[in-house]
């Protein structure tokens, strides 16, 4: 079954400029999927995938029998697993220089680490990031019904520009469970299809190996990849915490350079995104260590090996905090932190465009801790709103306007 990517549209809508398109993303987050639904689409579209030796081959050493078989006569080009071209962006550089034709090409975050293909492509190629489902996309392949109320509450919602969002009770408790199923076991999507809890498991964990075996190893030729496996494991415990690289140097074994450089490789495979605070003043706030948070929330339970539900976790709030910046980060928005060397602190800090910013607190339960946070931020920026995220609300903070449910964000 095919579940509609967000993606989908925005690709559409360049499939008649002249630039190849890249669609990136780690292993098993729908890239095959989404072009063979492209492909339906499209009359003259032939498509060809680099795990199949033999076209590879033909590829990399004979191009000119590659282009009269696959791009002659077609108008569409599509390549799958693009990473395993040797040569690539030079070779692609030639067939978009002498034949006209539309190249669209997948691959994982290989494309976007070496210099085989982007050095050559410079002008050439349009980069998209397919990242796993997000609330939404997994909304849709859970239940259909509940998909469509949550969109009606979604638009409301969408420009951050409504008051307080009234959802009636029955609503809130079966979009908050789906919410939590998306917190536990991520948006992969053979994950999300998969309805067995336990074989969800099983497939994150296989999802986490194979990084290893075809990622790790295959791009970075790490023999002593345990020390990358200690760093990861080190991140999963830290995420919405500050980085604090002595003890991540220490954790791992990495030196210091070696520790930016893989903290760099994570993010470019689409495990993790290191968001750098937001500040003015450099004598009073933090302007130096990020915070880390996970690109798919079930992962990072994977490598923590806790799958408990919401209620039994000591890091549930942070949990909550790593859902939020998950669907921050796969709906491009540009966000930071907020932290002033008193240790007040605001989770979010989105800038929307047109000079508009906005601040959100993520919380369990609405009360009135934190406020002395909230007050130091709004006196510092006065002309910011601040919005509040609760997964069960309380009877406090009511005459506050701009609360929102978790999974509205």
């Amino acid at each position: 079954m095919y579940i509609k990517r967000n993606l989908e549209g925005r690709i559409s809508d360049f499939l008649s400029a002249p630039e190849i398109i890249a669609i990136v993303g780690a292993r098993q987050s729908g890239k095959t999927t989404l072009i063979n639904h492209l492909m339906g689409k499209l009359n003259g579209a032939v498509a060809v995938s680099f795990e199949d030796q033999s076209v590879l081959k033909m590829f990399e050493k004979n191009i000119d029998d590659f282009i009269n078989i696959y791009v002659k006569g077609n108008k569409y080009l599509f390549i799958d697993e693009f990473q395993y071209a040797k040569s690539g962006g030079k070779i692609l550089k030639y067939i978009f220089d002498t034949q006209k034709i539309k190249i669209i090409i997948t691959g994982s975050s290989a494309i976007d680490l070496t210099i085989r293909a982007v050095k050559y492509l410079v002008g050439r190629v349009l980069i998209f990031n397919l990242y796993t489902f997000d609330f939404e996309e997994f909304l849709s392949a859970k239940d259909k019904n509940y998909f469509k109320i949550y969109k009606q509450y979604k638009r409301q919602v969408s420009e951050f520009n409504s008051a307080d969002i009234k959802i009636g009770e029955t609503a809130h408790k079966k979009l908050l469970g789906y919410y939590e199923e998306y917190l536990l076991f991520g948006g992969y999507p053979r994950v999300v299809m998969e309805n067995n809890y336990e074989l969800k498991k099983e497939l994150l964990r296989n999802i986490y190996n194979t990084y290893f075996l075809r990622e790790v190893r295959d791009i970075l030729g790490l023999i002593d990849d345990y020390k990358l496996g200690a760093l990861i494991n080190g991140l999963a415990l830290q995420i919405g915490g500050l980085i604090e690289y002595e003890e991540l140097s220490r954790l791992s074994g990495f030196s210091y350079p070696s520790l930016k450089k893989y903290l760099n490789f994570l993010e470019k495979t689409f495990i993790c995104r290191l968001v750098k605070p937001f500040f003015r003043n450099k004598r009073t706030e933090i302007v130096k260590n990020p915070k880390v948070y996970f690109l798919d929330s079930g992962l990072r339970n994977a490598i923590a090996d806790d799958f408990r539900k919401l209620n039994e976790r000591i890091d549930k709030g942070a949990l909550l905090e790593n859902g939020l910046a998950e669907g921050f980060i796969k709906h491009d928005y540009k966000f930071n932190f907020w932290r002033d060397k008193k240790k007040n602190e605001i989770d979010f800090v989105l800038a929307l465009g047109g000079g508009r910013t906005i601040a959100i607190e993520s919380k369990s339960y609405l009360d009135d801790s934190g406020s002395a946070s909230v007050n130091a931020f709004n006196k510092r920026y006065p002309n910011t709103d601040i919005y509040f995220s609760y997964q069960n609300a309380a009877n406090k903070l009511t005459d506050k306007k701009r609360i929102y449910p978790v999974y509205l964000f």
